[in-house]
């Protein structure tokens, strides 16, 4: 307490042990003019608790002056600043009574807001992060309408809205329905886009690419590029139609994220893919093994293809080739066998439907017959019965750890099918061949 005469504080009399009353004032509150006001205005402008609510102000609301000062103990406050005209509050200090009659000038501080945890418990975030739960986004309200039907449809943390809006926008837009405005939409959809994102990147690539091609995108589906011929092609340099077919595989590769590879970042991406295209290169070398010409028995042929149906037939007759899964053999797409293939041999037919006289000069020779006579299996593989071509089709899918004895079982694969393929086709023919010449 001081004199306002003096500006020197009371240290004795009275006065300087009065009880003073801390109370919460409006945040406007100023006085008629500038900081004076009457006793009567001060009393008016105290703000009390709203109805059915704890007193606005607890603890050390009253003090006792020694010599003119008092120190203010623990206060707080039971309610937030929010429902007062101003929305803010002061606080006040008022004498409790006096002696003598004398008035006490009362005092003010400065206007403040309060707020309260509740307030925080519902606040949005900015930028929100990946793990935020999804009412964390503007125009999406705690237990709303917008958050229960999200929440229905597993959709709950702003990562699972930036996947669904990249993945199948159209389909968040349907959830949402039309309580939520095209206006409403865009602010949604703009808070969700500011948040941040890791660095890590996700590629995928289809069955079939052999890691040559795919697609790349973040942890939230949104492409950035493409993988052509194990180059990374960001996604500003692709056609509307590029575009397009990248996000189709995007959305492949959510149902099949246990095919995704993943990096750290870009640099760590173009790094692999560089690998990968180094990994291609060899493959490609080794396979043109495959698909050069080959001879056996004296017979040229091309490099058979497992698409023919009488090869598939074959293969399943022979037994179970499941654990060829394991070891892919490289480029056997590229491969065409057709039992309407020209073969090369002396005497060459050149109708393969039909055989002319010429045919007796080239298989009716004895030595050319032993090698298609009914017991061929024996004389040629070395397979004295079904059960020992079972017991080599066994031995060949054993499994194994090193590539290049997978390819080798391909190779010893493909060179059963081809003989097999060889020795019907001119059995067939010259079985045609006696029966025109009525043997």
């Amino acid at each position: 307490m001081i004199d306002a005469l003096t500006e020197q504080t009371i240290t004795s009399g009275p006065e300087s042990s009065s009880k003073v009353e801390i109370v919460v004032l409006e945040g406007d509150f100023d006085g008629d003019e500038g900081d004076n006001w009457t006793p009567e205005e001060f009393k008016n402008n105290i703000v009390r608790e709203r109805e059915g609510k704890k007193p606005l102000l607890t603890g050390d609301a009253f003090i006792t002056l020694t010599e003119g000062i008092g120190l203010v103990g623990e206060i707080s406050f039971t309610d937030n600043s929010s429902w007062t005209r101003s929305r803010r509050f002061r606080l006040g200090a008022r004498v409790v009574e006096t002696s003598d009659g004398t008035r006490v000038k009362e005092a003010k501080t400065k206007s403040f807001i309060v707020k309260d945890h509740r307030g925080e418990l519902y606040k949005k975030h900015h930028p929100p992060s990946l793990s935020d739960e999804v009412w964390r986004l503007e125009k999406i309200g705690k237990d709303g309408a917008f958050h229960k039907r999200l929440s229905r449809e597993n959709i709950k943390t702003v990562k699972d809205f930036l996947t669904t809006l990249f993945i199948d926008p159209p389909r968040l837009r349907h959830i949402l329905g039309t309580g939520m405005s095209a206006k409403m939409w865009e602010v949604t959809v703009e808070h969700a886009r500011t948040c941040l994102l890791d660095k890590r990147m996700h590629l995928y690539c289809p069955p079939g690419s052999q890691h040559r091609s795919g697609v790349v995108f973040n942890i939230v589906g949104q492409v950035t590029g493409v993988l052509s011929e194990c180059q990374y092609v960001t996604i500003d340099k692709l056609s509307e139609t590029e575009k397009i077919e990248a996000q189709n595989l995007a959305i492949s590769a959510f149902e099949h994220w246990d095919e995704v590879i993943s990096f750290d970042d870009e640099a760590s991406l173009i790094d692999g893919t560089s690998n990968l295209a180094n990994i291609a290169k060899t493959e490609i070398t080794n396979g043109s093994k495959f698909l050069a010409t080959q001879k056996m028995g004296g017979f040229d042929y091309d490099q058979p293809s497992a698409s023919s149906p009488d090869i598939i037939s074959t293969i399943y007759s022979v037994g179970d080739m499941s654990g060829l899964d394991d070891y892919p053999l490289q480029g056997i797409e590229n491969m065409g066998l057709r039992y309407d293939q020209t073969l090369s041999y002396p005497g060459q037919i050149t109708n393969s439907l039909i055989c002319d006289t010429d045919i007796n000069q080239t298989f009716c020779d004895e030595d050319h017959l032993r090698f298609f006579d009914s017991d061929i299996q024996s004389q040629s593989l070395g397979l004295e019965s079904q059960a020992d071509l079972q017991s080599a089709v066994d031995g060949f899918l054993l499994p194994r750890t090193v590539a290049d004895q997978a390819q080798r079982r391909w190779t010893k694969v493909f060179s059963v099918l081809k003989w097999f393929s060889i020795k019907r086709r001119v059995k067939e023919k010259f079985r045609g061949l006696r029966y025109s010449n009525g043997l």
